[in-house]
């Protein structure tokens, strides 16, 4: 994924997560059991970390780190981690519980992706500091 394209994908879910959150606080509080709320708002926050993880691969990008992978990663694992539990909350779709995990592995892939993505980075002069 471009550095431009991180940067912009990760301000989308960013947004996205914002008003996920709005509409878990106004409009599911009391519609829902306690367990599911407490389920939409780890898929909000697993959202809102991920998508601000996507940006930072397209700051890193153009500072010369390979991030391609890991931003990838990032935004595939946040549609299956997060898509699947607001899909499970909101339907009760309970085998979705089954996916979800598929999509944490995902979101560590990035992050390792990301770990790596440094190696053979040009350094700066605030780099060798």
């Amino acid at each position: 994924m471009q550095s431009a394209r991180s940067i912009r994908v990760g301000a989308a879910l960013g947004a996205l997560a914002v008003l996920a959150g709005a509409f878990g606080a106004h409009a599911l509080q009391g519609r829902l059991a306690d367990k599911a709320l407490a389920t939409y708002e780890v898929a909000v926050r697993y959202q809102t970390y991920h998508a601000l993880a996507l940006v930072l691969c397209g700051l890193l990008a153009e500072r010369g780190w390979r991030t391609a992978g890991a931003a990838r990663a990032f935004a595939a694992g946040v549609l299956v981690f997060s898509g699947s539990l607001y899909v499970l909350v909101l339907t009760g779709a309970t085998w979705l519980g089954a996916v979800t995990p598929l999509g944490g592995v995902l979101l560590a892939l990035g992050w390792a992706l990301l770990a790596l993505g440094g190696r053979g980075a040009p350094a700066t002069a605030e780099g060798a500091r």
